[in-house]
């Protein structure tokens, strides 16, 4: 780790990627996030409907002979991610129909174990001007692990609450890159033709790195990744070949400044302390014949000796009697029950294990 901290951390490489991750020690990164050339495979001139070029895909990083040419790079630079990243390490490869097929075969081949493949749905794609297909409006993104048994990481809670209180889904709904967010050279052209969203990038790295993790992307473009990765807390390792995107990359990454904050930080993905409703009980913080209510008060239970839960009609568990009263299987009744204690007023349930563990030095049964 101390040749990764001292040589490669937040820097970007110009060269060929492969080249050099051959120098980079193995299992070193905790996370790689790959954009590679998706080998359009456009003909001739893209025209939009009132005749004006369309400038897409056309440069010199996106041009193969052939499959067999695009599968050997894709083989090889995968093979160079898969040794870099730690044994929990996972990696996000985003592609279009062009190649995404090709790159999801070369990956279950190399052992690499698929754990989603996210949509990248575009509400504001680029038309089909020839009006001959589907507007192609999204792009998919594969997620793996390094192995089948890796212990991988994912920020459930934090992904749930970043979407309003809901589980979050497999299709993202995010716009291309416009606006202020497009990188323009001097003449007002764009940089990069294939410029990725910095809400994309942000929603990757929350959900699957830890504060201060490692983060290789190894077509490293105009440096989404290192912008993202920077604004969260976490590191970066880049390497590109063209020096004009290294220029505006680096320019990009030292405008950001870090947004370090109880979300960044994975706060919520902290289990709470594992005290029981009768060491409650024991120690004073409730008390048999106290009630708790759901958060509106429009429902009540007294607790029992034993501690659980009593709505007149049986006896509980809390976890019980709240899946009871929401006609669901299962529930948290942590999460679902309030207390009111003498001047402090209706509290959240769950924050009387909080106070336990704080006043007490004790968060284990």
């Amino acid at each position: 780790m101390k040749d990764i901290v001292n040589i490669y951390i937040d820097r970007i490489f110009k060269g060929n990627c492969i080249d050099e991750m051959k120098k980079m020690p193995s299992e070193s990164v905790d996370m790689v996030f790959a954009d590679p050339p998706y080998f359009m495979q456009t003909d001739g001139v893209l025209r939009r409907t009132d005749g004006t070029k369309f400038s897409g895909v056309e440069d010199r990083w996106d041009k193969f002979s052939d499959f067999a040419e695009y599968d050997k790079f894709t083989t090889e630079w995968l093979s160079e991610c898969r040794r870099v990243m730690k044994k929990d390490a996972s990696i996000w490869v985003i592609g279009s129909f062009q190649n995404i097929y090709r790159l999801g075969y070369i990956m279950q081949n190399m052992g690499f174990w698929i754990l989603n493949d996210v949509i990248w749905s575009k509400p504001n794609a680029v038309p089909n001007f020839g009006g001959t297909r589907f507007q192609n409006s999204h792009e998919t993104l594969l997620w793996c692990a390094k192995t089948k048994d890796a212990k991988y990481s994912f920020n459930y809670k934090t992904m749930k609450y970043l979407n309003n209180g809901k589980q979050e889904k497999s299709v993202w709904n995010i716009g291309i890159c416009i606006g202020h967010e497009r990188l323009k050279d001097e003449n007002g052209n764009k940089v990069h033709s294939t410029q990725k969203p910095e809400k994309l990038l942000y929603k990757v790295i929350m959900s699957s790195t830890k504060p201060g993790d490692v983060i290789l992307d190894p077509f490293f473009g105009t440096g989404t990744t290192g912008a993202m990765a920077k604004a969260t807390g976490r590191h970066f390792i880049g390497f590109e070949m063209e020096e004009k995107y290294i220029k505006y990359a680096q320019k990009r990454i030292e405008s950001i400044n870090p947004v370090i904050d109880d979300i960044t930080n994975l706060k919520l993905e902290v289990k709470p302390p594992k005290v029981s409703m009768s060491r409650l009980l024991e120690f004073g913080y409730l008390r048999p014949g106290q009630k708790l209510y759901s958060k509106d008060k429009s429902k009540e239970v007294v607790i029992t000796a034993s501690g659980h839960v009593s709505d007149g009609k049986e006896e509980l568990s809390i976890h019980k009697m709240s899946a009871k009263m929401l006609g669901l299987m299962n529930h948290n009744g942590w999460d679902y029950f309030w207390v009111e204690n003498k001047g402090e007023g209706l509290m959240p349930l769950n924050s009387l294990r909080y106070k336990y563990q704080k006043e007490r030095g004790e968060g284990q049964e």
